[in-house]
């Protein structure tokens, strides 16, 4: 027997990372947002690392605030160690990492959530979609309520047939012992999508007052951290210390002599795991020349003695896990309090996605997340944001927002995820980012902030000071080349930092592209007339440093735009395109990518297809127009 739950403009599917940025996402654009999860409990919740942040992750999360999303803010709330990264390089790859409360983090979450217009939360188990006239139209829980919507977003990471797998031991489950989804992935199956099945991983956690922290390295946070949240400005958070030890050679010979109880390798693990996160046994066999490898113990929380061994993701029985803990320098009498376990699950593959994240079977159904084939909250919290963001779009009948490569890391992991698919979770990298010096950590606001406030998700206050921010940032960068200075006023100073002395006259701006002088000595030298904190200052710095690397970068997307401006038509049929090989017939009749930009980056089209693609396009444009 059916009961009616009533009907909104978006239903969301979970209540993880990405679906907590696609429901606040879609309910302050002004939708009616419902979000049904398994267990309200554990929303926002962290079953893995208590961290948000790190190389491409940091950028993501400062992206995903420069549109209006709440990681972000979230984490600044939250923290209880703020990192930069990288500073020793240069700042593209500058990365800024926090360590979380992981309680403190999803309680924040969900109150913020909960007081938010728009937007209801509902405790239940979804088995099945509702479709209407060839669309998703809404969906149909455990105990047979039918709630009614206009779109759909599935945000279910690793709950799909959820299985966990410790040593001989498995039971269907999702993480944390949760409740599993095993219905819905048996209803997606019989839709018509395919699916992929994947693993991943998470290590043991054990008791602080069992650490001997005397023979590990201290890892402190900064002494003046930098936040996530371009809105964060201050924080009194009292921070806590990571912890660093190394693997022993008795950690791999326990490993190694218990390989035959190994999940991985006795066959009882079908899913293919995360690359850039391997197990510890996994570490161990593959790169045996190895003597150790980094074990960094993370506080959980404040009010917790739970600490989370980072590195030592494991799959193995419980008796050997605790044995390779206390093999470890520091953790020779540790006590552990919960096991490290793989879970595998089903997965979307991606390729079934328009780049709105809309899957191209059923209209109205959007994904975003670990269903995507994705690792990492913050790569499932920036799917998450544009999914919100293009399910409210559909239901105002406007166009989708679509990030492209040069815009964000968002744009590069969406575009490679629904163009090139992935056969392993899939982890965002710097490396993935071919314009990764215009998509800096420090510049996120300037990319994104008028996409986000156009959307209504910025609102007014704030894009006020963003414009500010960005006048007064260009006026003291043309007060700095319009400043002429002389020999005998500058070179004392440039003595100080050991730089060539001038001979004839020049401008502040050519001497700040010196690598050894910064903004401060010109700061010292000559103070901005108008007042600029430490983001402008830096801004200022990065812009004149890097300039002629970053016109080069732009003039290179400017080429790249007029490919992603050439738009191809939705019934276009492949096969009747003479000329083309017939492996890329097959990838783009099943890819259907909605540019030419699109069509190049797909692994087996050629540049000789994408020319006769364009002769094509240019015929089907000069016909269409003379039949319009």
């Amino acid at each position: 027997m059916s009961y009616d739950g009533g009907s909104y403009d978006v239903i969301v599917i979970g209540a993880g990372h990405a679906g907590c940025e696609a429901a606040l996402a879609a309910a302050r654009m002004g939708c009616s947002t419902l979000m049904i999860t398994i267990n309200l409990d554990m929303v926002a919740f962290m079953p893995c690392n208590p961290s948000i942040g790190g190389p491409a992750k940091g950028h993501v999360v400062r992206e995903i605030d420069a549109l209006g999303g709440e990681m972000g803010r979230n984490i600044d709330k939250t923290y209880i160690q703020l990192r930069m990264l990288n500073t020793g390089k240069g700042p593209a790859v500058h990365a800024l990492r926090a360590q979380a409360d992981k309680y403190l983090y999803q309680h924040a979450m969900k109150e913020t959530m909960e007081k938010t217009p728009n937007l209801t939360l509902r405790q239940g188990m979804v088995e099945r979609l509702i479709i209407e006239d060839g669309r998703c139209a809404g969906v149909i829980t455990k105990t047979g309520t039918e709630y009614h919507s206009k779109t759909v977003i599935l945000t279910t990471g690793t709950y799909l047939r959820g299985k966990v797998i410790m040593g001989e031991l498995a039971y269907e489950s999702g993480p944390n012992n949760q409740q599993p989804s095993i219905k819905l992935s048996e209803h997606l199956r019989e839709l018509g999508f395919e699916l992929a099945r994947f693993k991943t991983g998470t290590p043991p956690r054990v008791h602080k007052d069992s650490i001997d922290f005397s023979k590990t390295e201290i890892q402190p946070g900064d002494n003046k951290p930098k936040f996530f949240s371009f809105e964060t400005k201050s924080s009194d958070n009292e921070q806590l210390p990571c912890w660093l030890t190394y693997t022993s050679e008795e950690t791999h010979q326990i490993i190694n002599d218990n390989l035959h109880r190994a999940p991985m390798f006795t066959g009882v693990i079908e899913g293919t795991g995360p690359r850039y996160c391997p197990s510890i046994e996994d570490k161990v066999v593959r790169f045996s020349d190895k003597s150790k490898h980094q074990i960094f113990l993370e506080p959980e929380g404040k009010n917790t003695s739970e600490y989370y061994v980072q590195g030592l993701s494991t799959s193995l029985p419980e008796d050997v896990q605790l044995a390779v803990l206390r093999s470890i320098p520091g953790m020779e009498k540790v006590e552990m309090m919960r096991n490290g376990y793989a879970i595998e699950y089903d997965a979307m593959v991606p390729t079934q996605l328009w780049p709105s994240l809309e899957t191209k079977r059923l209209p109205g159904l959007f994904t975003a997340g670990q269903i995507n084939g994705t690792s990492g909250y913050e790569e499932a919290a920036g799917q998450g944001v544009m999914a919100g963001i293009n399910a409210a779009r559909k239901v105002q009948d406007k166009e989708p927002v679509i990030l492209d490569r040069s815009q964000g890391y968002i744009g590069v992991l969406i575009d490679d995820l629904v163009t090139k698919g992935t056969n392993e979770p899939y982890r965002l990298l710097t490396s993935r980012a071919e314009y990764r010096l215009l998509l800096r950590h420090d510049n996120a606001d300037l990319r994104l902030t008028p996409i986000g406030y156009d959307i209504g998700l910025i609102p007014q206050e704030r894009y006020d000071a963003f414009v500010d921010k960005k006048e007064r940032v260009e006026r003291e960068i043309v007060r700095l080349q319009e400043t002429k200075v002389k020999p005998t006023e500058i070179n004392p100073i440039l003595a100080q930092f050991e730089s060539a002395a001038i001979v004839d006259g020049s401008n502040l701006l050519v001497l700040m592209r010196r690598p050894e002088v910064d903004y401060s000595l010109i700061d010292q030298f000559s103070p901005s007339p108008v007042e600029l904190d430490e983001d402008m200052k830096e801004q200022v710095g990065i812009q004149i440093k890097y300039s002629g690397y970053i016109e080069k970068q732009l003039q290179h997307v400017e080429r790249l735009q007029k490919m992603e401006k050439k738009k191809l038509p939705e019934d276009i049929n492949y096969n009747e395109i003479h000329g083309i090989a017939m492996e890329a017939r097959q990838k783009l009749s099943n890819i259907r990518p909605i540019s030419i930009g699109q069509a190049s980056r797909i692994s087996g089209v050629t540049p000789a297809d994408i020319s006769i693609l364009l002769v094509y396009l240019e015929h089907y444009n000069r016909v269409t127009a003379a039949k319009g």
